[in-house]
């Protein structure tokens, strides 16, 4: 017996080791769920232009035993990285560890670095390094504010967008315009881990953030009514302008999340889903405050219009009322005379 258990024991503890490194790293499942063939990890085996890679870079980005650099902290640079395996999975999770850091001071430094989640890959273009007009998913970490107008939240900022192709990223307004959501993070030159967690699950999409050093996500943000195809494409880009930094990619692992779904989804060609948000408003009629909470925009025209109108029938209203009683009044003294 105690043979049995001397035996037993190390097992058991290295058994307790691996399952508390799991729950570490991962917001749900455990490591049987990784998907290795999405998944981006040191040393970065299968990186590179070969026909078995699974993953391919373009432009400035440097693939070194400990990260990726997508840009250097040099004036205007592009880079990305990008899935080579289409990803049929309906329900999943992705974890990214970054680094963004750089010598610029406060406010002096850029641009950021984006999340994609594609039908298209490796394509070129002034998004953060990718084109503009894309269709699918996109994750902004947005390091330099554009628009001066827009005081109401700092920077840098984590925004997410969902595009059919007929939308272009404004840049001038930091997105706004297009986003679905965003919260303010202190990502920029920490001296520790920093973590993106983007779950996509039954029409539902969370973004959380682990940038504290606290070992615990908090949530960035939370909206339903997402629909996006199965056999699109993971990949992280990231641009400088007149101001740069060093974006790093450390890790991109992808976890499958068990879900169950109805004979009617399951039947569903996910392939042939155009990607869309169903929302009570249009993403133009939101900002979001640095809490994460939709707010009401400015009154557009149509708004205006609505509202002059219902005060002029209702000055309308009170004049024919106000008329009636006056006639009623001037009747009921013509009776004393």
């Amino acid at each position: 017996m105690w043979k049995f258990r001397a035996c037993l024991s190390p097992a058991v503890v290295l058994l307790v080791l691996e399952l508390g490194l799991v729950c570490c790293d991962i917001t749900d499942g455990n490591t049987e769920h990784l998907k290795r063939e999405h998944s981006l990890m040191k040393p970065y085996q299968g990186v590179g232009s070969s026909p078995s890679s699974q993953w391919d870079f373009w432009g400035s980005t440097l693939v070194t035993s400990s990260y990726v650099r997508l840009t250097p902290d040099e004036r205007s640079k592009q880079g990305s990285i990008w899935n080579t395996v289409p990803c049929y999975l309906k329900d999943w999770e992705m974890h990214v560890q970054f680094k963004i850091h750089g010598s610029g001071k406060k406010n002096l430094h850029g641009d950021g670095i984006a999340i994609w989640y594609t039908k298209d890959r490796l394509h070129p273009g002034p998004v953060f390094g990718n084109q503009d007009q894309f269709i699918g998913l996109a994750m902004f970490l947005d390091t330099f504010r554009n628009d001066l107008h827009g005081m109401d939240r700092s920077f840098p900022y984590i925004s997410a967008m969902v595009n059919n192709g007929s939308v272009s990223y404004d840049h001038g307004k930091d997105g706004r315009s297009s986003e679905l959501g965003g919260c303010s993070a202190e990502i920029r030159n920490r001296d520790h881990d920093t973590y993106l967690a983007i779950r996509y699950s039954k029409g539902r999409l969370t973004v959380m953030v682990d940038v504290d050093d606290k070992n615990e996500w908090k949530e960035c943000i939370d909206i339903g009514g997402v629909r996006l195809p199965t056999g699109y494409f993971f990949g992280a880009s990231a641009a400088t302008g007149d101001l740069s930094d060093n974006h790093d990619i450390i890790s991109m692992k992808l976890y499958q999340l068990m879900v169950e779904h109805t004979a009617e989804e399951e039947n569903l060609d996910w392939t042939k889903i155009e990607p869309s948000v169903s929302l009570l408003k249009s993403p133009k009629d939101n900002i979001d405050d640095p809490t994460g909470n939709f707010r009401g925009t400015p009154l557009t025209g149509w708004k205006v219009f609505l509202l002059l109108l219902c005060a002029l029938l209702g000055i309308v209203v009170c004049a024919v009322v106000g008329a009636v009683v006056f006639q009623k009044r001037q009747e009921r003294n013509k009776r004393f005379y």
